[in-house]
């Protein structure tokens, strides 16, 4: 919260009275005289600057007796890239707060997660963000159902349940005090209509600019049959990524596109930058998660202008940046499968690790309702492959024992690899299993805990796509010149990286997607 004056509260006013859409989700603005609370963008007269007060979060907004507005919908926004970098306890608890941790486990399993006592994890997060976890939980919750109101064809009271929410009568309160409209009201500022496919469809929000094509090009050439799917225009155009996954209430699909924006833009009446997702789930209940998963695989809740702007002032990043505005990180939507296809991608080609990968799914993944996929398989669970994995697996005996006892150490609890953690957390789990080296425990931190400053400078990918762009070539004195780029490092792993899956694709065609892309890795043996 940021109470007048002070040198925050003027800094953000000044971004309400530009009305820079940059930083909608990463405050909002409650106006005193009105008792409602708008995005910075919201295109309705600025108010006094006395006359209003900021707020971290939603949920604080709320707290203090204010609702969202009807015009801007601020809930319409990406999230905050704030908890991407956030290393403490406020913001590995809000991590696990969007991905669903307190709607499946209460306050108590959120608490249990960070470490924390109940009490002290409600006063520290109260203090931070104005809101404590039940609070934060409930907001989530209500961001949730009007993004499925608004952009979904999912029947009302099937939006209730799949936002979290315990009845319908309950569902019908928040509503009505959150947006101060029924569901029926919110749901008449729907954006895309209903399509009979037997998908529920939904629209997630991106800043401008969004390099939505290089995400689904990356995830494209590292597909597996059977658990991803690649759709493709005349061209050999990547149009879609689709792939399975494995939630609490069973198995989900997704497939995601690139959002056409609408005439109306990105204002309650239109759809702007972002990502349509097709998704069918086992149990609705299950779709907050996936969402969120999603969000993350696709780097929605990135501040391109704030990434773009450090490394388009460096000379040497200039033409890459100009040539693909608002890279993002791809990320991970089951941390375990991340760390194995890691391990199992050590020191091959990408064509060769998609082989391995896809024998491992095919003889220990498991089969899906024909109703979610058609002959799909998930990839396999931590339990399966340190049961079954020596069976399958191939190749150096010594890699095989790390997945084995990564495997084993996954499934009983010893090792944890999830995005709730610090990113110190994250790494020194992986160091600290035998064979596991610093290239592993970056490259998974990278895509598992999405965190914008890490540079995989080891990479020989990397190396030889920083010397085209005309970057120092040795490992040292990469990651020396990568320090001026702080804390986008991780936004400069995928430029360097970007030279080559383009010639990938153009090389492949999306209908094949089984030739090399960075795939060269530093032996950590």
């Amino acid at each position: 919260m940021s109470t007048a004056p002070d040198a925050l509260h003027a800094e953000r006013y000044r971004v309400v009275a530009s009305r820079d859409a940059r930083f909608d989700g990463q405050f909002v603005t409650a106006v005193h005289s009105t008792g409602i609370y708008c995005r910075p963008s919201c295109p309705a007269r600025t108010p006094r600057e006395t006359g209003v007060t900021f707020y971290r979060t939603s949920a604080a907004a709320h707290l203090a007796g204010f609702r969202a507005c009807k015009r801007c919908l601020p809930e319409a926004t990406p999230g905050s890239p704030e908890w991407d970098l956030r290393e403490d306890v406020a913001g590995r608890a809000m991590r696990l707060v969007l991905d669903g941790v307190v709607e499946r486990d209460g306050v108590p399993g959120l608490a249990a997660r960070v470490g924390y006592s109940e009490r002290q994890l409600n006063r520290i997060m109260t203090a931070e963000l104005g809101a404590g976890p039940k609070a934060l939980s409930r907001a989530h919750r209500a961001q949730t159902a009007r993004t499925l109101l608004t952009s979904s064809d999912l029947p009302i009271a099937d939006v209730a349940f799949a936002a979290g929410f315990a009845s319908v009568r309950q569902f019908n309160d928040t509503v009505r005090e959150v947006f101060a409209v029924t569901p029926t009201e919110l749901r008449a500022r729907r954006v895309l209509r209903p399509v009979a496919d037997g998908a529920l469809h939904v629209h997630l929000p991106a800043r401008a600019p969004f390099d939505a094509q290089g995400l689904l090009d990356w995830h494209a050439l590292h597909a597996l049959p059977g658990t991803e799917q690649v759709e493709t225009d005349d061209t050999g155009r990547v149009t879609s990524y689709g792939r399975l996954l494995d939630l609490p209430g069973g198995a989900a699909h997704f497939t995601a596109s690139a959002a056409v924006p609408s005439v109306a833009g990105t204002g309650a009446g239109g759809r702007g930058t972002g990502i349509d997702l097709r998704v069918r789930v086992t149990d609705l209940s299950d779709l907050p998660m996936l969402v969120a998963r999603v969000r993350s695989s696709f780097d929605l809740d990135a501040d391109p202008v704030a990434v773009d702007a450090v490394l388009g002032t460096v000379p040497a990043l200039a033409d890459a940046v100009a040539r693909v505005p608002g890279i993002r990180l791809p990320g991970a939507v089951d941390p375990h499968e991340i760390v194995f296809r890691t391990l199992i991608g050590q020191q091959v080609s990408v064509a060769a690790a998609r082989t391995a990968q896809t024998r491992l799914v095919a003889a220990l993944g498991s089969p899906v309702p024909d109703a979610v996929l058609p002959g799909g398989r998930l990839f396999p669970s931590a339990e399966a492959i340190a049961a079954r994995g020596r069976q399958v697996l191939r190749g150096p005996a010594a890699r095989v024992d790390t997945i084995v006892r990564v495997a084993a150490a996954l499934a009983d609890g010893s090792l944890v690899v999830d995005g709730g953690q610090s990113l110190d957390e994250l790494r020194d789990g992986l160091l600290a299993v035998k064979g596991i080296g610093p290239w592993t425990a970056d490259y998974v931190a990278l895509r598992v805990r999405h965190h914008p400053d890490l540079f995989l400078h080891s990479d020989l990918a990397v190396r030889n796509g920083a010397q085209e762009l005309g970057l120092p070539g040795s490992a040292r004195e990469l990651s020396l010149w990568s320090e001026q780029v702080a804390p986008w490092r991780s936004y400069l792993t995928m430029h360097c990286w970007r030279p080559i899956i383009d010639r990938a694709i153009a090389t492949a065609g999306a209908a094949h997607m089984n030739t090399a892309a960075p795939a060269a890795r530093k032996d950590e043996r």
